[in-house]
Parts: structure tokens; sequence; C-alpha cells
């Protein structure tokens, strides 16, 4: 019988090897002593505070009252992401979690809309969200479980502070046994008979063994890269932004339930506010923008005072061949990075961790499980890299990067989705997709993808009654706007920090 696993080691800390940490512990309990190594002197790089829904399936997992968590980092609430000045200067659109509306006959409803739109209705594809109207209203509520209510079809999502996050679940490992050391890692110790890692040399002279080591040390990858020189892909041919520079500012008054996307010159905008302040950074292409211009361009448009100096942040969007070598699987900036546009980078690390439970070796590790991770991670990673790459292929900007990105070669399977889209409306989904059909119908709309025709079946159903079923479905969702408290409120009576209560007050 396979002796199994007694011992793992987490290299690094912050929000990576914390997930990893808790993940791991509400899968594997008390069968497995998870022991994680951090130095306080090495600084960690929170890149995006914004996330998608999964992040509530995640903390569901490892047993987090939600109500708490948010508390404790400073959180507020997501129903998607505003994206300005994408398509063109001037215009904006919604991503939003959630979909446009019940199918009809076995109709989608953006096949119904595109219908309506060929007989001459001008309706915008967003009146059909409730997730895109009630943020447009600043208005946020739970969606109804009950899938006959008329709050059912929509989902959401949270910004937090990274680095609280971190603490909060440190907070939440330790209590459950996870044991954690202060200490900079000096040295990585292979076997000499299969190279497979043994243990790490810490700088007090100590070394600590495990049997499977998980690296969470960011972009430098010291275990992964270091050691076991997995190699990177590099794809900056498909998403040339490579650099960021962050900054939070004080809390404003615009206290929106989304994220906010601006496109500038170079790159884009983010804006993320939080209970206690707002999370700001313009990432951009050094090979189309110097950093002093970026720099300007972030602190000109920001809509509060900066809380500090601007950070700067280097990046190579793409990932390590290899996402589990030997007896080490590398987690969150470790294992590759995509840039923060649609805030994947933290389901990223969820993945990590729960594919890892899903696939789960004993000490003598079965190669047909580690391809099989690798294999799915790899996959996941060129889903959602499609998906960031439909953002920029499809602008119509006139300035040197974003002609650049409307004219460069894009992948075949991407090129193969669109077509299909422009063709007729069809979604095309794969496995590993992180984004749902109404996640890509957005982008799409938003972006001016507009499909030349529509599904033929949607003739089947007289004209009349489609735009009875539409026009019902908008007044509903203005109904049901009109009713719920604005974000804030919400926020106020249900999971206000102390410091939202200070600056709300």
């Amino acid at each position: 019988m396979a002796e199994p696993i007694r011992k793992i080691i987490i290299a690094g800390g912050g929000t990576a090897g914390w997930m990893s940490a808790a993940a791991l512990k509400a899968g594997l309990g008390n069968s497995v002593d998870i022991r994680l190594i951090e130095s306080e002197d090495i600084a960690t790089v929170g890149v995006g505070e914004a996330t998608i829904p999964t992040m509530r399936v995640f903390n569901e997992h490892i047993g987090v009252n939600e109500a708490e968590f948010i508390r404790a980092t400073e959180a507020t609430f997501k129903l998607g992401v505003e994206f300005r000045n994408w398509g063109h200067p001037g215009h904006r659109y919604f991503h939003p979690f959630g979909d446009y509306g019940a199918t009809h006959e076995g109709l989608a409803a953006h096949q119904i809309w595109r219908r309506l739109r060929a007989a001459g209705d001008d309706t915008p594809l967003e009146a059909y969200s409730l997730a895109t109207q009630l943020a447009y209203a600043g208005k946020f509520f739970p969606p109804n479980p009950d899938p006959r209510s008329p709050m059912h079809d929509y989902s959401y999502a949270f910004h937090f502070d990274a680095s609280l996050y971190a603490k909060f679940l440190r907070g939440h490992c330790e209590a459950r046994g996870v044991t954690r050391r202060n200490a900079k890692i000096t040295g990585v110790n292979q076997r000499g008979t299969d190279g497979h890692i043994e243990s790490l040399t810490l700088d007090d002279g100590s070394v600590e063994t495990a049997d499977f080591f998980i690296d969470c040390t960011g972009f430098r990858g010291l275990l992964i890269e270091g050691a076991l020189k997995a190699g990177y892909t590099d794809w900056s041919d498909y998403l040339p932004v490579d650099r960021a520079w962050a900054v939070p500012t004080a809390k404003s008054d615009d206290f929106s339930p989304y994220t906010r996307s601006t496109a500038h010159m170079a790159g884009w905008q983010w804006r993320v506010p939080l209970q206690h302040r707002t999370g700001n950074g313009h990432v951009y292409s050094s090979r189309f923008m110097d950093d002093a211009t970026a720099r300007d361009i972030l602190l000109n448009n920001l809509d509060a005072a900066p809380l500090k100096d601007p950070m700067l942040i280097r990046f190579v969007t793409g990932h390590r061949n290899t996402f589990w070598d030997k007896n080490c699987i590398c987690v969150g900036l470790s294992s590759g990075f995509l840039e923060p546009l649609e805030s994947t980078s933290i389901n990223f690390i969820q993945l990590g961790v729960i594919r890892l439970l899903e696939l789960f070796p004993s000490r003598e590790i079965d190669p047909f499980l580690r391809r099989e991770y690798n294999i799915r991670t790899l996959d996941a990673y060129e889903k959602v890299r499609d998906f960031i790459i439909l953002h920029y292929c499809t602008n119509t900007r006139d300035e040197a990067l974003w002609r650049y990105c409307a004219e460069m070669p894009i992948p075949d399977d991407l090129a193969y989705k669109m077509e299909l889209y422009r063709r007729r409306g069809e979604v095309i989904l794969r496995k590993y997709d992180h984004f749902a059909e109404p996640s890509w119908v957005s982008i799409y709309n938003g972006q001016g993808v507009i499909p030349e025709a529509y599904d033929p079946l949607a003739d089947r159903v007289p004209l009349d009654t489609l735009r009875d079923l539409m026009r019902k479905r908008r007044e509903g969702i203005q109904r049901v706007v009109a009713q719920l408290p604005d974000h804030a409120a919400f926020i106020a009576q249900h999971c206000p920090s102390d410091n939202f209560m200070k600056t709300t007050i």
C-alpha cells in the first residue's frame, strides 16, 4: 500500500500561502501536518483587490462566515466590471455577474434580443441584466436562491484588502492547527536520486523537511523555478501590458458595487472601492509608454487624495511550463500572471490548491496525477488568456498599443469562437472556462461585436410575444432595483467595519 503524505510545507505567505493553507486544512483535516514558512521582511504583491464569484465558494469550503470576512478585510460587494473607453473613447459597458434573463422556448435571452433588434427595437442588451441595473443604480442585495424569484439570476463577488485577507486567514488557519514559521528560506535541498525536494534551509540555520511542497513565493518562484527549473512561457505577444503603478486613495463618495476599468492610451486604470479606502492602479505596456508618463496618468485620474506614493510593479504575462514538478506545485504569482483585468489571480490560487486536493497523491507520486494536474491548469490559463485577449483585440481605438492589439494574431480557438459568435451569436464554452455564456456575451456586445444573424428558431415565436416578454422583463428589473437598498446602506446594516462607520458617520 502506498505511503501517505504526512507533512506539507507552504513556502511563502500572503494571499496565496494562506489560502493554500486554509484549503488544505479544510480538505485534509488533521491527517497531514501543514506548515507555512514566511518572512515578515519580504513584502507581498497585492496587484488586485477584486475577485470573481467563485471566491464565495472558496470561503464556504474553508468554513469562513461571510459577514465576519467582510468586516475583517474592509470588503465591499462586486456585481461586475464597468469598462470605460475600451471599445472607443467615450463608450462604456458592463460585464455583469449574471445572465440576461431565462431562456424562452429554448432561446437564449441574447438571441431574443438580437431578433428584436433586427425588427427595429434599439433597447440595449444591458437593460435585461439585473446585476447591471443594480450596479448602475448603486444598489446591492444578495440574490434569492429560489429560481422562481426575479432576484435569482445574478451573483456577486468582493473587493477587499488582500493584506487584511491574508492576516484574517492566518488567524483562521492557526486556530485550526496550521503551524507558521517566520523565517527566510535560504536553500532548497533536493534528493540526489530523483531531484525531489527534501527540505528547506532557513536563515537561522535550521532545516524543515516535508513530503510535499507548495511554492507561494511570488514572481521569483523560489522552489518551482529557482530549484526545479520549470521554465516560463511568455505571452507578452498576446497580452503586452507588463507594468502597473498602484496607489490607495482616501474613500470617496463614489461607493460603487463594481470594479471600474478605464482604458487609457497605452493601458487601463482600475478602481476598486473598499470600506476604508479605494484601490487604484494603472496597468500599461512599457513598449508603448514610459514609467513617468504612466504614473502621471494614474495620479491625474484619481477621485480622492493618495494615501501613499504609487508603487511600481513589473511582470511578464504568461505561466510556468510545469505547475506540478516532482513533489512541488506552484500557486499564485509563482505559477503565472495574466494581468488583473478580470480579477482572476485570486481564483487561480483557489483552483491551484483545490485541484491538488482533487488529485491528491501519496508520497510515491503517480506521474499520471501530476500530468493531469498540469493539463487542467494549463487549459484554465489558456481559457482565461483568451477571454482577456477578447477585450483587447476587438477595440477600435487609434493609439499604438490598441492598434497593435486589434491587428495581432490571436489564438486559433479564440478566433473560431469569435467567428461563430459574429455569424449567429453562438457562444462556445470549453471545459475549464472560468466565465459562463453571459460573460462572453457581455464582452462581445460591449466591444461592438454584434451577431450578423440570430438563431432561426427564434422565428418560431411570434414577434409580439417576444416583445411583450422582454418588456415585462425590463419592467420587472426596474421594480426590483427601485425597492433595494443602496450599496453603502446595505453594508452599514449588515457588515460594516469599524473604519466604515468612522468614515460614514
